[in-house]
């Protein structure tokens, strides 16, 4: 895949590896970059910091309706848009036991309407429109957590391998029927962000991951494991046991 000359849409990409993703993507030589984000002023610093490549778009992914109207002004505006990269996640950590579980629901909602609603509802609007093109890609970011969970966050857990499942479901129809279609799975390790700060040790540096996502884009590797998720792959080849041994406190 070239990446040279590209319209490519990419949510959260104000921060963390979507911002990473976003430098990278300019400096690999793409035409225009559609950054979805949620907070108005990271969008005007981004499109500041890479002046006439980047369209910053407003929108909460939680926001049903806000993901239809993205949907359909890309449809419009976005011609030749041939990448749609789904970085955009949150993460809510929660203890159902030991807490009232029930005051978590409409975080948990919003959770799961931004990391798998929200990916499903853009990358079905903008299928007609990618599979016109003679060559297209969708790259859908989870996490090694979609391979073994963690108890501090079962719901971003889950739809973080929710979104495995349907990379996995819509890159067999498209090998069946739309060859020119590539779905990509990236499954980054624990990442220096602001979602991790405070926790968790040996994180990778958002841009040593987005690196290795590029990398993995430009070789056409169907599932790109960055940093510790191979080995965790391979450990849960061995002993899926043994991989939520691991994963299990993070």
């Amino acid at each position: 895949m070239d990446l040279r000359d590209r319209d490519i849409l990419l949510t959260g990409g104000t921060n963390g590896i979507g911002l990473a993703l976003t430098g990278q993507l300019v400096g690999a030589g793409v035409r225009r970059i559609f950054v979805v984000g949620r907070d108005p002023a990271r969008l005007d610093a981004v499109a500041a910091r890479f002046p006439g490549r980047i369209e910053p778009l407003r929108a909460d992914l939680s926001v049903p309706t806000e993901v239809d109207r993205l949907v359909a002004a890309m449809k419009e505006g976005a011609p030749d848009l041939s990448i749609v990269i789904n970085n955009a996640g949150v993460q809510t950590l929660t203890d159902f036991i030991c807490t009232d579980a029930g005051a978590y629901v409409p975080e948990l909602r919003a959770e799961i309407e931004a990391n798998f609603a929200a990916v499903v509802a853009l990358t079905c609007g903008l299928l007609p429109h990618l599979i016109a093109q003679p060559s297209a890609m969708v790259v859908n970011v989870t996490s090694g957590l979609a391979l073994a969970p963690k108890k501090s966050s079962p719901v971003y857990c889950a739809t973080k391998a929710a979104v495995r499942a349907f990379s996995k479901g819509l890159r067999y129809q498209a090998l069946d029927h739309a060859p020119q279609l590539k779905v990509v799975e990236a499954l980054p390790p624990l990442v220096d962000t602001d979602m991790t700060r405070g926790r968790g040790r040996g994180k990778i540096s958002a841009d040593a991951c987005a690196r290795q996502i590029l990398q993995g884009m430009r070789s056409g590797r169907d599932e790109i494991y960055v940093g510790k998720s191979r080995l965790l792959r391979a450990i849960q080849g061995l002993s899926p046991a043994l991989a939520d041994r691991i994963m299990r406190n993070g």
